[in-house]
């Protein structure tokens, strides 16, 4: 079910016993030796968290940077990649921290030409938007159960092409994290039964739950029910005098983030609205504290009364 979602054949398909950061240190840490040359993609948040793993792995960062609300565009990753060959180059494709939905099919095909590998954090767009490993030619992804899946947090779903388990395989060093290292972990889900660690049983059969309700409702029903619901809310905030991050074609629907209106107070505002309400919305992160709020539309939660209680609670709140 789970290579289904994410539209793979990839053998090397299964959850990681952690949350979606713990994915990220993953793929990261499996695919990197000290001394590689790693692009690393920077938008938001958790652009700058792979940077840091990336130099906790020994490897050369190199960066490539879009103001915070805007897409990394092909002519950055293009220019970063005259004249070399990095090991891998990682993107975020749903950067929760500003709202943006990344393109990647014309960056994965940049990194490719290249000779490297394409590393995708879909920890928010899986089971909210398209996220197609195969036909988009992702090497390597990695996601969380805990948002547009519905499922409670605590799994990883990662997946590697088999051009990524040769490189694994080959590895001249030993993986950084004991724990993580997925020469030893991917035994621990074969056939071959190796015991590495206690998987979280319980975890496991709520993501499998979590994907049988996915894939009952259909793929492309949840992601018109995702757009259908950010545009309801849309209309519903402008009304209110709320202005979005993101520009229209990259707005993420599952992950809003408007500008707080001036004269409205950030942190109470949004205490009030989980207190009297029982209604929680994100704050900004980083460079965006204090700006914006983050307002989700992930999986299950996904609804029309949902949108229609928080806009109903908004008008409240603003006066």
């Amino acid at each position: 079910m789970l290579q289904e979602v994410l539209q793979t054949k990839n053998e090397l398909t299964f959850p990681i016993s952690g949350t979606g950061s713990a994915g990220m240190e993953t793929c990261l840490a499996n695919l990197i030796e000290p001394g590689d040359e790693v692009v690393v993609c920077v938008a938001g948040v958790f652009g700058v968290r792979m940077c840091d793993i990336v130099e906790r792995c020994g490897a050369h960062l190199i960066r490539v940077d879009a103001e915070w609300g805007h897409p990394i565009q092909p002519g950055q990753v293009r220019e970063a990649l005259k004249g070399r060959t990095p090991k891998l180059v990682a993107i975020v494709h749903a950067e929760t921290s500003t709202g943006v939905l990344q393109p990647l099919e014309e960056i994965s095909q940049l990194v490719h030409e290249a000779g490297s590998l394409f590393l995708v954090d879909a920890v928010t767009s899986l089971g909210g938007v398209e996220v197609r490993v195969d036909e988009w030619g992702i090497d390597a992804l990695y996601s969380g159960t805990q948002k547009c899946l519905s499922a409670p947090p605590g799994l990883a779903p990662v997946t590697f092409s088999p051009r990524a388990v040769e490189i694994i395989g080959g590895r001249k060093s030993k993986v950084q994290s004991w724990y993580l290292d997925m020469t030893m972990v991917r035994k621990y889900w074969g056939a071959e039964r190796f015991y590495h660690h206690t998987a979280p049983i319980s975890m496991i059969y709520a993501l499998y739950e979590a994907l049988r309700l996915v894939l009952e409702e259909g793929l492309q029903n949840r992601f018109q029910r995702h757009r259908e619901n950010h545009e309801l809310l849309r209309e519903g905030l402008s009304s209110l005098g709320f202005k979005f991050v993101v520009e229209p074609q990259y707005r993420l629907p599952e992950l809003n983030a408007v500008c707080i209106p001036e004269g409205i107070e950030d942190l109470p505002s949004r205490r009030r609205l989980l207190n009297e309400f029982n209604i929680e919305i994100g704050g900004g992160l980083g460079a965006f504290a204090g700006k914006v709020w983050r307002i989700g539309l992930m999986g299950e939660s996904c609804r029309k009364e949902n949108v229609e209680a928080l806009l109903s609670a908004l008008k409240k709140v603003m006066g």
